[in-house]
């Protein structure tokens, strides 16, 4: 029932259980309501730590409620389950938060565990008039990981965003904002970027060592990826400087590839999971194939080089993979695999995986560029590429499972 059926406040209760966790309360609890000819309205439960906590609102279906005989019922109900049931008249309770009325929200904070990490977001949330309902750790160990439910209600998240952001900084951990209904989608597809996200720095940069040309194709490649340069020209003028490069020069690239600490074993879980995963890259075939034969991508994109006798041309043959493109390579995947955006988590660090990022179900900015962490939901750093898995809401049980 909505929050239209509330038309008398005072016709309205709210109970409260809490006790010791067991099977069989919120049956016990609901059924003996509905017995009495009590609708529930609205209804919160929680366990924490074997602790149980329920908080129901409710509204007569008869006009000839006894409040008396409810009172003595639910004491007696309160006895046999062994918790505690308090009765409150709704104008008399301060706390009640509708459903109807909240714009709920999950942060998931991730980084070295360290003291002070919760009082620092929640010091946050609270000058922001924000109300936490739940925290949940969900990883110990490596690094701690930990979900914060919580409601904005009429909240400027812009400015609250930026200020978890810069909280983030200061106590050197990652966060990641999601709406609570894009959280609760279950993700089904996994797009990355692949240089200085899946692999350590950017492939270019090796190939111009080779070629003698690192110091121009370096500080070009800088320019495109923070969006001072158009990414399609950039690239075009750095691939002209490799120009003569032979291609089984690569083969050593190919071979001594970096990858970013912990991809592997991310891509691995997730595909052990189901997920379908993707790299799709500014950079080049020659190794994105080599590494969707290495981690067992199921779909992998990059711009063909042209080559002739065995040498770079200095051109790409085809459309570049800019940023419009990866967006629209995208889209082409959910159209094969029948899903929506909305399934859809992408990551990357630069400029051009912008439009990418901004139109995923989750987009998350990986040790990326400012501009870049505009659009996305939250960032990660170099150290949590694990911590993906961690904004799914897939915790270290989980995977253990």
């Amino acid at each position: 029932m909505s929050s239209q059926s509330l038309s008398r406040e005072e016709d309205c209760y709210v109970i409260s259980v809490i006790g010791e966790d067991r099977v069989g309360i919120v049956s016990e609890v609901t059924q003996f309501l509905f017995r009495r000819g009590l609708n529930i309205v609205d209804i919160e439960q929680s366990v924490i730590h074997s602790q149980f906590t329920m908080v129901l609102l409710v509204q007569p279906l008869r006009s000839d409620l006894r409040l008396t005989h409810l009172r003595t019922g639910l004491s007696h109900l309160a006895k046999r389950l062994d918790v505690k049931i308090t009765l409150t008249p709704l104008h008399e309770f301060k706390g009640l938060r509708l459903a109807e009325t909240k714009r709920p929200y999950v942060l998931t904070i991730l980084g070295a565990d360290r003291p002070g990490v919760v009082a620092a977001f929640s010091s946050v949330l609270s000058k922001h008039h924000c109300n936490i309902e739940r925290i949940k750790m969900i990883a110990r160990g490596e690094f701690l990981a930990m979900e914060m439910w919580i409601d904005l209600r009429d909240v400027d998240f812009p400015r609250l965003r930026t200020d978890l952001a810069q909280t983030a900084k200061r106590v050197k951990m990652d966060i990641v904002a999601q709406a609570e209904p894009a959280f609760k989608k279950r993700k089904k597809v996994i797009v990355f970027d692949m240089d200085s996200t899946i692999v350590e720095g950017e492939i270019i940069d090796e190939m111009a060592r080779l070629a003698n040309v690192k110091g121009k194709v370096k500080a070009l490649t800088e320019k495109g990826m923070k969006g001072e340069i158009d990414f399609v020209r950039s690239l075009r003028q750095r691939v002209s400087l490799l120009k003569g490069l032979e291609i089984k020069r690569l083969e050593s690239i190919a071979k001594t590839l970096r990858l970013t600490k912990g991809s592997e074993e991310l891509v691995a879980a997730l595909k052990e999971m189901g997920f379908k995963v993707a790299l799709i890259s500014g950079g080049f075939s020659y190794f994105t194939d080599i590494l969707k034969k290495r981690l067992g991508f199921d779909y992998a994109f990059g711009n063909e080089l042209e080559i002739e006798k065995g040498r770079l041309t200095g051109r790409i043959k085809g459309r570049v993979i800019d940023g419009q493109r990866k967006a629209e390579i995208m889209d082409e995947i959910c159209h094969r695999e029948g899903i929506t955006r909305d399934e859809v988590v992408a990551v990357g660090d630069g400029w051009n995986d912008r439009i990418m990022i901004a139109n995923a179900g989750l987009g998350i900015a990986f040790n990326a560029k400012e501009i870049l962490r505009e659009v996305a939901d939250g960032a990660l750093t170099r150290d949590h590429m694990k911590g993906v898995l961690y904004c799914l809401g897939i915790s270290d049980l989980d995977l253990k499972k």
